[in-house]
């Protein structure tokens, strides 16, 4: 095909997806399964499209894609989240994570196909989309509830859970045989994450040091271009490119330029990262999902079930109550880009070919119902344990910013500068300046103010 005819393809497709994710947006479906989507129907595999387009043709683009969520991934790791609350993670998150993926594993062997398949089929259902999720949270406004603390600490100890997760995988798609070869080759493994998670600890001054430079232009080239150096090394050393990219990522998140590094950083990976979708999309082949349509609902359903279960888990451990366990149940139920780049790695190895048509089905389920269930959770706590309907009632901050507003209002109207300063008193009076606030309060606002400074729209 002539390059002319692949660009126009290429673009319809992304026009495409741009029109689908607008409708997708208004019954609230993040961008993954709408990518996928689009390179299934324009899959050579189906007839649902008049043009066709080879994934094979944009598979380098893909694997950027896939070395930047990862990259970003790890930029966006909140240590002191981790080290600070450590402890209380490891018995929430720990918990859910061995339940997971024990069930997970089960599956696997119950499904039939190998062992190894079975590892990666318990990864898939195991660790939740934190790019879905934060999404929702945002959306819905839920990051001043009370379960939403303990939804972003289990994302970051998914986080280490991925990249522990991938090292281990990455050696068992090795094929070796020899037990020694595989501990040498775990220990070079565990090494390298320890390595680099103690650089990011400890060396966020030396490395800012070496990264400081104020022309734009050079600055993207040097972190994308150690994204994709690190990608390669991690390939070399048996851990995956995926996990070269996630520490590299969270090294470069430890310094004095990780504002400004997101902000660069982040178009990439948008639009590499609806390359690498794209790609997976176009790699499924429909008339493949017969044989694995029971696998999936089986999978489906064990994951609703066993989620919903460990929701209340959570909430028991953390002292939240029902509705909140299942408002927390309900945000972790979806699952994304981990499934896929699993998938990815595994048929990359050359394990069970299946792996690809389950993922791509199980994702384009989890990651519909997933954000249904998250929309609809409050009301569904309200008729299940029936709780009464929480009224939002003006708080101190809230009553502030009003009295602002009435003193902006007022002055506009009088066509006169009114300074902060000379907000009337009696409205002061009515809503104070100064107000103290709950601790948890005071987190939520600050992890909204965190998000909202970036200014973007989380897709992954």
């Amino acid at each position: 095909m002539h390059v002319a005819e692949d660009l126009l393809i290429l673009g319809v497709l992304f026009v495409i997806a741009y029109a689908l994710g607008r409708l997708g947006k208004l019954i609230g479906l993040p961008a993954i399964p709408i990518y996928m989507l689009v390179g299934l129907i324009a899959s050579p595999h189906t007839e649902f499209f008049p043009i066709s387009f080879e994934a094979a043709d944009v598979q380098l683009v893909a694997i950027f894609g896939l070395i930047m969520l990862l990259f970003s991934l790890g930029l966006e790791f909140d240590q002191d989240e981790f080290y600070g609350n450590a402890g209380k993670l490891f018995v929430s998150g720990g918990t859910r994570l061995a339940i997971n993926l024990g069930v997970g594993f089960a599956l696997g062997l119950w499904i039939g196909w190998g062992t190894r398949e079975a590892l990666i089929i318990a990864g898939m259902t195991a660790a939740s989309s934190s790019a879905i999720i934060t999404k929702l949270l945002i959306e819905l406004r839920r990051l001043a509830n009370r379960e939403t603390p303990t939804i972003l600490g289990i994302m970051v100890l998914e986080d280490v859970f991925i990249a522990i997760y991938l090292a281990i995988v990455g050696v068992v798609l090795g094929g070796s045989t020899d037990i020694w070869a595989i501990v040498l080759q775990l220990a070079i493994s565990f090494a390298f994450l320890i390595a680099m998670f103690a650089l990011a600890r400890w060396g966020g001054k030396f490395v800012s040091r070496l990264v400081n430079t104020r022309d734009d232009e050079l600055f993207t080239i040097l972190f994308f271009g150690l994204a994709v150096a690190f990608g390669g090394i991690g390939e070399i050393l048996g851990v995956s490119d995926a996990i070269g990219a996630f520490l590299m990522g969270l090294v470069l998140g430890a310094t004095r330029f990780k504002g400004r590094i997101e902000q660069f950083a982040l178009p990439l990976r948008d639009v590499f990262g609806a390359f690498f979708f794209l790609n997976f999309g176009l790699a499924l082949d429909i008339s493949t999902f017969g044989g694995v349509l029971w696998p999936v609902v089986v999978a489906v359903v064990l994951t609703l079930v066993v989620n919903t279960l460990g929701g209340q888990l959570i909430a028991w451990q953390n002292k939240l109550t029902q509705a909140e366990g299942l408002n927390a149940s309900a945000m972790l139920q979806n699952r994304g880009e981990f499934a896929l780049i699993l998938a990815t790695l595994a048929v990359g190895a050359g394990l069970d070919s299946r792996l690809t048509p389950f993922a791509g089905l199980y994702v384009l389920s989890m990651a519909i119902v997933g954000p249904i269930l998250a929309v609809n959770s409050e009301k569904f706590g309200r008729v299940v344990f029936r709780t009464k309907k929480k009224k939002k009632a003006a708080g101190p901050e809230r009553d502030r910013m009003r009295a602002e507003e009435i003193a902006l209002v007022e002055s506009v109207m009088a066509g006169t500068d009114v300074p902060e300063a000379a907000t009337p008193d009696d409205i002061v009076e009515r809503y104070p300046t100064e107000p103290t606030r709950d601790p948890l309060e005071e987190q939520a606002a600050q992890q909204s103010d965190a998000i909202s400074e970036r200014k973007r729209d989380p897709e992954y």
